[in-house]
């Protein structure tokens, strides 16, 4: 097992990932931060968002003094909402305590950091013995050991993490997992450690790890009203929790019966409505299918708008923090 990580340490340097911007730094607000925009999100999706984030918020100081909106507008288009929301949690508590936690214990009580992620943390910003276990590494213990099964790959990951180079041979797991041994046509030629690969000496690299079997995912149905007024849009805040929870959204409506609806529950006097091409939004366990329907407002009624409702114009409203559905239909209309 020390030869697997011996393998590893020596093939990083070479031929692992580099440059990468959260790479060559101890800082641990930076790396924490990327380690919380790399759960379940591929790197050329993060990079452009990190830069950003960083842009605005440098420090953890500059984060903790942030709202949620402006977290929530700059996340907007990367997904996983509570992502950022807990990030926020995180920098005020840090800020409080005065110092961001070294063990992976402590990073760990932070809101939103599971083991591995704090691990990893842990392993690049302070060189702790801490071992990962991402979904990555999981495959490649999974056909380089034929272990599978969370409690035993736990235990394998832990036993093989070496007591030196420790940010070499992490970055090394992550590197091999998702540039060599990946999902589908992983390049076994470019391979460290092929030479004592169970799945390759056993012709089982399809098999392992063992699919999942995946029940088709429900269809649920949404009607979305977009509402236009003086070049200016409604949006409608979400919950806190939840499906885009603190998001800015188009409010829902019925299929049918729009303008009595939108009178009734806006105050808004209809004047054209037409019916938009739908849209289809993949979650985790659902699939959403969207109708927006636009409706073109001939006047606002005198009545207290509700609160939680905001006009804005579209250009700003598409800069807001919003979903990337309602981004993409309030950039249609820019």
């Amino acid at each position: 097992m020390a030869d697997f990580s011996r393998k590893l340490v020596q093939w990083q340097p070479n031929h692992g990932r580099h440059g990468l911007p959260w790479q060559g730094t101890r800082d641990p607000y930076r790396i924490w931060l990327s380690e919380i925009m790399l759960q379940q999100t591929q790197v050329a999706a993060v990079v452009p968002y990190y830069g950003r984030f960083l842009a605005r918020f440098p420090d953890i100081a500059a984060l903790a003094r942030g709202s949620e909106d402006e977290v929530l507008q700059l996340w907007s288009g990367l997904g996983y909402y509570a992502r950022g929301r807990n990030l926020l949690r995180a920098a005020r508590q840090v800020a409080e305590s005065g110092a961001f936690p070294d063990t992976v214990a402590e990073i760990q009580a932070l809101p939103g950091v599971g083991p591995s992620t704090a691990a990893a943390i842990a392993a690049f910003a302070f060189g702790r013995r801490a071992a990962i276990l991402d979904g990555n590494v999981k495959r490649v213990l999974a056909r380089q050991f034929g272990v599978e099964g969370e409690k035993a790959q736990w235990a394998l990951a832990q036993s093989l993490t070496p007591a030196r180079d420790i940010e070499t041979y992490t970055q090394a797991l992550m590197d091999l997992g998702a540039t060599v041994c990946t999902r589908a046509r992983p390049a076994c030629g470019k391979c460290p450690v092929a030479g004592d690969c169970v799945a390759r000496l056993e012709g089982r690299i399809d098999e392992l790890p063992a699919a999942r079997k995946r029940k088709p995912l429900p269809l649920k149905r949404s009607t979305w009203i977009l509402l236009l007024h003086q070049g200016s849009v409604l949006l409608e805040r979400r919950p806190g929790a939840g499906i885009w929870g603190g998001l800015w959204v188009l409010p829902e409506g019925p299929s049918k019966g729009v303008r009595a609806f939108c009178q009734q529950n806006f105050s808004c006097e209809i004047a054209t409505t037409r019916r938009m091409t739908p849209i289809e939004h993949g979650f985790t366990h659902f699939r959403l299918n969207i109708q927006p329907i636009r409706c073109g407002v001939r006047r606002l009624l005198p009545r207290a708008q509700s609160p939680g409702f905001i006009w804005l114009d579209v250009a700003e409203a598409a800069r807001a923090a919003v979903p990337a559905p309602v981004r993409k239909l309030l950039l249609g209309l820019v």
